[in-house]
C-alpha cells in the first residue's frame, strides 16, 4: 500500500490492487474516504467529518501532479 504523504493528521495512499479511476484513498486512522482525483471528487465516505473531508479536498488539489505521477510509477501508466 503506497503511502503518497500525510497531512494534518490525514493520510493519503493508494491501495497496491487499485483500480480506475484514478483515485486516492484518506484515512485519520479509524475512518476512510475515497477522492476521484480528475476531476477532484468525493467518491465514497466511510466516516470522515465534513472538516477533515474539506481539509482532504484541499490537500488532494495542492498535490494533484504528485499523485497523479504516483499513480502512473505505481501503476504503470
Amino acid at each position: 500500500m503506497p503511502i503518497l504523504f500525510y497531512y494534518l493528521g490525514l493520510r493519503f495512499f493508494f491501495y497496491a490492487n487499485d483500480h480506475e479511476p484514478m483515485h486516492v484513498h484518506v484515512s485519520n486512522g479509524d475512518h476512510e474516504a475515497r477522492f476521484k482525483i480528475n476531476p477532484i471528487e468525493l467518491i465514497e465516505n466511510k466516516g470522515l467529518k465534513k472538516r477533515e473531508l474539506k481539509i482532504a479536498e484541499m490537500a488532494i488539489e495542492e498535490n494533484k501532479e504528485v499523485i497523479i505521477e504516483r499513480w502512473n510509477e505505481f501503476f504503470g501508466k
